[in-house]
């Protein structure tokens, strides 16, 4: 396959990590842009990306770019794309259209006039399914804008925050994508201490383990590119089994929680995810954490009223936190998830708004 065009999709304001991880895996092109980050390379470019990334949701692949003002030039233009690179004749297909200030502006005829034309390239009628069978289905993106149709497929399947070890859930879990990203926003060195007290079902500490261990984040699921018909197998393998763990000595990661059942939850987690010998889990409130020698790092995801405590005063917990960090950790650095600055402001620290 030749110098594809790429996009990795992100989560509004992930965008530099993505495009940090990218350049780590020496990939050309790299522009980052509003939900994602353009680049490029070849296949084994596609399998690395959906491999290696850890902050993006799925990788779309670039089939093909024109012009189209009529529904007759489109379907002609579509079936011109190389779709037997890309879809067996039994796979379903869903088509996820956005039109924008385009002539052809109807997304349902849009997506019927582009099923049409794979389905004529491929020499058969083509299945359709819904686009939110992440699993089963074989997702199509199409974009209009000003006339211009831009058709891209995508490479991940289910979106990449899914790693398959979060079988066990505490409340109002935090993705994986945004766990990875807290992470990387706090410039954690892999090497100091790293704490969370309000590990819920461990999505953060998990990661962190994954990050230090140099252990990929999608090794242990299956992408839609596997269902391709020029799915390379043998590089898929060999790809999997380039990385190795890591060796030196391993930061002390200490995960915490009030709550019996999200320690269970989360070393359940850690288990499947293969670090669990990386973690120390320990049932505890805020107040009675016991941090390790540091400085380190506390990144973590504390209640707040959207998740899971709507009706309580959520201040005083906050108020608590804050003491905590001022008595017992002294010169470390702290990367705190909240949707209410006012619980921030009853932290009583300073902290930078938003990530960088």
């Amino acid at each position: 396959m030749p110098d594809l065009s790429l996009f990795a999709v992100t989560a509004l304001g992930l965008e530099p990590f993505t495009a940090q991880e990218l350049r780590q895996l020496s990939l050309a092109g790299v522009t980052g842009t509003v939900g994602g980050v353009e680049f490029r390379g070849a296949a084994c470019d596609v399998y690395r990306a959906n491999l290696h990334l850890r902050t993006a949701s799925r990788i779309l692949v670039r089939v093909g770019e024109f012009y189209a003002a009529a529904f007759s030039e489109l379907r002609k233009k579509a079936s011109r794309l190389p779709w037997e690179n890309f879809i067996a004749p039994d796979r379903p297909v869903a088509l996820k259209v956005t039109c924008h200030k385009s002539r052809l502006y109807h997304s349902d005829a849009v997506a019927e006039r582009v099923a049409g034309a794979i389905g004529d390239r491929l020499g058969q009628e083509v299945k359709r399914a819904n686009a939110d069978d992440d699993n089963a289905t074989q997702l199509i993106v199409v974009r209009l804008v000003r006339d211009q149709c831009a058709i891209s497929i995508d490479s991940s399947g289910a979106l990449l925050h899914q790693r398959g070890y979060r079988l066990a859930t505490a409340k109002a879990p935090l993705r994986e994508t945004l766990a990875a990203g807290m992470i990387l926003a706090s410039g954690w060195d892999a090497a100091s201490p790293l704490l969370d007290p309000f590990c819920g079902s461990g999505t953060i500490p998990i990661e962190a383990a994954l990050l230090a261990n140099n252990i990929p984040p999608g090794g242990a699921r299956r992408f839609a590119f596997m269902d391709w018909p020029n799915f390379d197998a043998a590089l898929w393998e060999s790809l999997t089994n380039d990385d190795a763990r890591h060796t030196d000595p391993f930061p002390p990661i200490i995960a915490s929680d009030r709550d019996a059942g999200a320690i269970e939850a989360a070393q359940a987690n850690a288990d499947r995810a293969d670090v669990a010998d990386c973690i120390e889990f320990t049932r505890r409130a805020v107040s009675a954490i016991e941090p390790p020698p540091g400085p380190g790092w506390i990144v973590t995801n504390p209640p707040y009223g959207v998740r899971v405590s709507e009706n309580k005063d959520l201040r005083n917990l906050y108020a608590q936190f804050g003491n905590v960090v001022r008595a017992k950790c002294p010169g470390w650095r702290i990367a705190m998830l909240t949707g209410d600055p006012q619980l921030t402001r009853s932290v009583g620290l300073d902290f930078d708004e938003g990530i960088p």
